[in-house]
């Protein structure tokens, strides 16, 4: 589903639509990953999105590749025949030798062709393809490894389809095969051991090997150039698939990764510096309406503010107004997402707010799915009596109403003392007796299978943050994935966000960064860190990206300690802005959203299949790599007004004060404001691919992480 922002901040003038067009009418594009159509992890995210803007680029020339699943299939795709001759022969040819191949649209944006291999029904070829793999490559692989099993199984049957697509073409095309991580990786391999006439692209989203060595808490960006590489790989029983994603890597004719910080770590641990950075992009729907987008948050934060009600029930002693909502939320990896940092700058940030008795007080979501068998009584009670409250409430409500109208009917003023009788202040009564509460509110609202060796748990229990009444700062720890459906919290996780005020994301490990980057395009701030890759990425395209609500945590040069201090400074600078600072700026955040608009970083993948036609078929394709300036490309400047932080405040930001919605004497137009960085942002450079036979690349300053030293 598409993210949406508003119409306001369109055609910024540095991210104009890419009008340089390329011929590729004898051109074919396979791009092959073990999640399409197959939800695993953040790479179907990657593809899904991506699809609509590829397949308008590649028209019927386009064609995803994956395993079948027939749960996902009886859902997801509809299955056809091929519309292609050629594919059609080549599917037929498969099936009649023992193979079972499916063709289909994926039922997604831009509805895509599909081409679905079923991997096992052909293992009975099993022990045959992994001797063959020993005798070409001396790559052994466990039988017991049954993802590695699986990755050898599509790795030869994705290289038999593309051999026989090749075989079957009486006039063979110019074929690319983008194979994306490990799993899809040993297709390439074959290809180009096999010799066939194809341009190949190996991406990988995070190294193997780097995801392992981070979950092990070693000091890993310090010590990325001193690792022996196939010794941490063999202690870690991974050995084999290291070496499938290594080969891959090196018999790529292209070789991406999605950000700069995670093309160091392939440098280091894969041995080869990326031709192209890719970054990761996502599906960006306009509004018609200028600022629906903070209304939507105003809809989506009433939502979050009636659970809360709900959960501290009994020891509602804080404005709600002046409540915050922070959230962290991704895969339950403790110390790799930054849940360890997170927690310490909370018990940091509730000790400075109590000694500044600032009235802001922080809740702060951490929505991370754990095992669980159920919701908390607790908590459920608590939206129980929540729900009571407001029935009763409803209840009074109707009893005055229709006092107050009979009253009015009779020509008197009404005599407020009448008006409720005793049996309304009864009923009142019994329900301020049902909110009484012996316990403090529940830290988590479900019950854990683990309870005594849960990682955030047993932090809660370190720093002492139980959601007493003196602490400013509450937790809500949600061992669960956000569903409308939920008797609990009944959010989608986009209505969530929206109705957040910052997401926290002090990750330690993190290639790209989906959930900053949504933040960012439904105009929610988000903190995010130079180790992780949408981080890097924001640091490279805008001059001050605190500005605009980005903040960028420094976990590369700095200690744990300081790393902490400055997270917790930007937390405290965030809870003494000022309601109008706060709309301010999530107007600013959400004006990036072209930035990560696929219709801008596709282009990305685009560099990357011309320069491998160019590399595959030097005849038809040149590719004139030009030395890089450092005076071209495009950064988002500072902006004119409005300050991060009240801390910086000059006399052209909002005041902070109490009145500021009454403030005459300073007005914020919208339009003013975006038109002010419209004119400050300088067109970036555009990719020169003119035609077939003059092909080029530029690079710009910026664009120095995006392209590397070719092979």
């Amino acid at each position: 589903m598409p993210l949406a922002r508003s119409l306001s901040v369109t055609s910024l003038s540095g991210l104009e639509e890419w009008d340089e067009e390329f011929d590729l009418e004898d051109a074919v594009l396979f791009e092959i990953a073990w999640e399409v159509a197959n939800k695993v992890g953040g790479i179907y995210t990657v593809i899904q999105t991506k699809a609509r803007l590829t397949a308008e680029e590649w028209g019927e020339n386009y064609f995803l590749v994956g395993p079948y699943v027939e749960s996902n299939v009886r859902t997801q795709v509809e299955l056809i025949e091929p519309t292609n001759p050629i594919l059609k022969r080549t599917i037929d040819k498969m099936n009649s030798s023992g193979c079972k191949v499916y063709f289909g649209r994926w039922l997604i944006e831009g509805s895509p062709y599909v081409v679905l291999i079923d991997v096992a029904f052909t293992a009975w070829s099993l022990d045959r393809w992994k001797t063959e793999l020993w005798d070409l490559c001396a790559i052994g692989v466990p039988w017991f490894d049954r993802e590695a099993n699986d990755a050898v199984l599509f790795g030869f049957l994705t290289a038999w389809l593309l051999g026989e697509f090749a075989a079957q073409s009486e006039d063979p095309p110019h074929i690319v095969a983008h194979f994306h991580e490990w799993l899809a990786g040993l297709g390439l391999v074959l290809c180009r051991e096999r010799q066939l006439s194809i341009a190949t692209i190996f991406t990988t989203h995070a190294t193997l090997l780097g995801r392992y060595l981070c979950a092990g808490n070693v000091d890993f960006y310090n010590n990325l150039a001193k690792f022996n590489v196939d010794k941490e790989a063999g202690d870690r029983q991974i050995y084999h698939r290291y070496c499938l994603e290594r080969a891959a890597t090196h018999c790529a004719h292209v070789f991406t990764t999605v950000s700069q910080i995670t093309a160091i770590e392939a440098e280091h641990l894969l041995k080869r510096k990326p031709d192209v950075i890719t970054p990761n992009g996502l599906n960006v729907k306009k509004f018609q309406a200028v600022h629906e987008f903070q209304n939507l948050h105003a809809q989506s934060k009433n939502r979050i503010q009636e659970f809360v009600r709900g959960h501290f029930y009994g020891q509602l002693d804080f404005n709600m107004d002046k409540c915050l909502f922070l959230f962290i939320a991704g895969r339950y990896e403790f110390s790799n997402k930054g849940a360890d940092l997170f927690l310490e700058a909370l018990a940091r940030l509730n000790y400075l707010l109590r000694v500044n008795h600032s009235d802001v007080t922080v809740i702060a979501f951490f929505i991370m799915p754990a095992r669980t068998n159920n919701f908390n009584v607790e908590t459920l009670k608590g939206q129980a009596v929540r729900k009571q409250l407001w029935d009763t409430a409803q209840t009074v409500k109707e009893r005055f109403g229709k006092k107050l109208y009979e009253s009015l009917l009779h020509g008197q003023l009404p005599d407020v003392s009448k008006m409720l009788d005793k049996e309304d202040f009864t009923i009142m009564k019994r329900a301020i007796f049902a909110t009484q509460r012996q316990s403090q509110p529940p830290v988590c609202t479900h019950n854990m299978l683990e309870d005594n060796g849960d990682p955030i748990l047993n932090s809660v229990r370190r720093i002492g943050l139980f959601n007493s009444s003196s602490d400013r700062v509450k937790i809500i720890f949600h061992p669960e994935f956000l569903s409308s459906t939920s008797p609990l919290l009944p959010m989608d996780y986009e209505e969530f966000v929206r109705g957040c005020h910052i997401g926290v994301f002090p990750s330690y490990y993190e290639p790209w960064g989906y959930t900053p980057a949504e933040c960012t395009v439904m105009g929610i701030p988000s903190i995010s860190t130079n180790l992780s890759g949408f981080g890097c990425f924001m640091e490279e395209h805008i001059a001050d990206p605190s500005a605009y609500g980005i903040y960028i945590l420094d976990r590369r040069y700095r200690g744990v300690d300081e790393s902490c201090n400055q997270l917790t400074s930007y937390l405290f600078q965030f809870c003494k802005q000022s309601r109008r600072q706060r709309i301010i700026q999530r107007n600013r955040t959400e004006r990036l959203s072209d930035l990560l608009d696929w219709k801008y970083l596709g282009r990305y993948y685009i560099s990357a299949r011309h320069m491998a036609l160019a590399k595959a078929f030097p005849d038809a394709f040149m590719y004139e790599p030009n030395e890089p300036t450092s005076t071209t490309g495009f950064r988002y400047p500072r902006p004119a007004s409005v300050p991060p932080s009240p801390a910086l405040s000059r006399h052209s930001s909002p005041r902070h004060s109490e009145g500021e919605d009454n403030d005459e004497d300073e007005r914020y137009d919208e339009d003013v404001e975006a038109e002010k960085d419209r004119l400050n942002i300088r067109q970036p450079t555009s990719l020169p691919f003119k035609n077939k036979l003059s092909l080029s690349q530029t690079t710009s300053g910026d664009e120095e992480s995006v392209t590397s030293d070719k092979n």
